[in-house]
């Protein structure tokens, strides 16, 4: 037995996170508890980082005004988005895209200014501070499931207008609106999955060996569906 593992009941707990993680679309209005917020944030804040730069910020959005203003400009990106899918259109007008309005907490995840001092694993590759963010808000998403809060992440809009709207620094950029709050139920799939926007890829068209395109040994085990802990 490996001695650095966690108990069989924490490494169940790991995976059903992961399993049941969900892009929420539906939430109700109960209020989050401040230290509930924070664990989730502090959860993000110990993501990995390239050069341990650190580069996401977060921004609560509590002004009513605020949040209402960002919900307008995101369902305007949401028209252009449909014009720009031509004949998927109308399918995607279908869809819940955001629940920006409904959720208890809205947050505003940044890249942050001076980003270009870190050049420590970002020389030929500077969008690694976009994977270290990925990785924090991914930290936040599974916290909040495994507490049983959903969260939404919204990315239909304009960075250089949202950052204007929130008054963030030149050089900065917002990726992510999260949307976060209690959910009447997890959905069983994820939602554009249910609506057959798509499916998820089998996993031997995602893991190739040596060569990209050259398939793994027929051995590896085909794990198109969940896998279970």
């Amino acid at each position: 037995m490996n001695p650095h593992q966690f108990s069989e009941s924490e490494i169940a707990g790991v995976y059903r996170a992961i399993n049941q993680r969900r892009d929420m679309r539906h939430f109700l209005p109960t209020p989050i508890p401040p230290e509930q917020l924070m664990r989730f944030i502090k959860a993000a804040h110990h993501a990995p980082s390239v050069g341990y730069m650190q580069p996401w910020r977060f921004v609560r959005i509590t002004d009513p005004a605020l949040r209402r203003d960002l919900h307008s400009h995101v369902n305007d990106e949401r028209l252009l988005t449909a014009q720009a899918l031509g004949e998927r259109s109308d399918s995607f007008m279908q869809l819940k895209v955001e629940g920006m309005l409904a959720c208890a907490e809205l947050l505003a995840v940044g890249l942050t200014d001076g980003r270009e001092k870190h050049v420590f694993g970002r020389r030929t590759m500077p969008e690694m501070d976009l994977a270290s963010a990925s990785c924090a808000i991914q930290n936040f998403w599974l916290a909040a499931r495994a507490e049983g809060i959903g969260v939404g992440w919204v990315s239909m809009f304009d960075p250089e207008v949202v950052r204007e709207k929130l008054k963030m620094p030149f050089g900065s950029r917002p990726i992510a609106l999260l949307c976060v709050g209690e959910v009447e139920q997890f959905y069983p799939a994820p939602m554009l999955e249910l609506e057959k926007w798509d499916s998820r890829r089998p996993l031997s068209e995602v893991l190739f060996e040596n060569n990209w395109g050259e398939s793994a040994p027929a051995d590896t085990p085909e794990t198109a569906k969940e896998i279970k802990p």
